[in-house]
């Protein structure tokens, strides 16, 4: 069984959309997207250096786009479920069926923008703990003041709150936890610092049209599948100031009988989990359009 996943903010590198966008018909597609949402997608994707695409506003739509874009170059498949980690759940419910690719491009600007302007009231980060025992490093997190904003799964903890926090726990590392690495975003996300940017995204949401997804769908709240698209909407939303559970996705993905993992671009960070948390679990992560072919091959072998 193949199950289909699409990276969160961080995952971006300068540069990564360029050979997407000799793809017949990709770089239309892009600029149409740029068009409707006002973000000259082309521009941040090839020519822009790392502090430019860190910016949540610019980061989530790139990530959206390049998803989607390179989810449609694997062709007609269809995988036995589909999940996204905390932006990449907007690419998933557009792939999914829920939305529409125009709507998620929408929707996500909106998210970027209120998360962006959310950030800009207190200067917070995140950064990945790797190793170490939940039950020891949550506990110590918030001993700190320090939200577990991504349980990862995998022995990976990714903690976010303000500066000051995070450097605290730089100094002080809870018990087992090998390395704290920041990470390369721009706020405090999925803990109370985005409740201002959950109202927007609500109303936003609104004037969406919506269907039941035509694929399974696992939600990052709980790890649980989701039957209608008013769910997978409303969880995507209040998902914003609520902490990412990428660990009980993998749970599920198991319990689904998964075979294979497939992440669309820019691939490598959840692929880097699954093989950690899901031994024996072929993976592949799509990065540039020579992956496709590998991908497509995985893809016949497992759906």
């Amino acid at each position: 069984m193949l199950v289909l996943v699409a990276p969160g903010q961080g995952a971006q590198t300068p540069g990564f959309l360029t050979p997407w966008l000799d793809l017949p018909g990709a770089a239309d597609r892009i600029a149409a997207w740029s068009d409707a949402i006002g973000l000259d997608l082309a521009h941040y994707g090839t020519q822009a250096d790392a502090d430019a695409i860190r910016d949540t506003a610019v980061a989530q739509p790139l990530l959206v786009a390049a998803g989607l874009l390179s989810a449609a170059a694997l062709g007609d498949i269809t995988p036995g479920a589909v999940a996204g980690h905390s932006v990449g759940e907007i690419t998933a419910a557009a792939y999914a069926g829920v939305i529409t690719e125009d709507d998620a491009l929408g929707l996500v600007r909106t998210r970027g923008l209120a998360m962006a302007d959310a950030a800009a009231v207190t200067e917070t980060g995140m950064a990945a703990l790797l190793g170490g025992d939940p039950d020891v490093t949550v506990p110590h997190l918030e001993k700190l003041g320090l939200t577990p904003a991504n349980v990862n799964g995998a022995g990976q903890i990714v903690a976010a709150g303000t500066l000051e926090q995070l450097a605290a726990l730089a100094e002080e590392k809870p018990e087992g936890v090998r390395k704290v690495v920041a990470l390369k975003v721009a706020g405090a996300f999925h803990t109370e610092h985005m409740a201002p940017a959950v109202t927007r995204l609500e109303e936003a949401a609104a004037g969406l049209t919506v269907a039941d997804p035509r694929l399974t769908y696992v939600s990052n709240r709980d790890g649980k599948t989701v039957a209608t698209g008013a769910d997978v909407i409303s969880r995507l939303v209040g998902q914003v100031a609520n902490p990412v559970r990428w660990d009980l996705c993998m749970e599920t993905f198991k319990e689904l009988g998964v075979t294979a993992l497939v992440e669309v671009c820019p691939g490598g960070t959840l692929t880097g989990l699954a093989k950690r948390a899901l031994p024996g679990v072929k993976t592949l992560a799509v990065k540039t359009p020579d992956d496709l072919d590998a991908a497509r091959a995985l893809v016949a072998e497992h759906s």
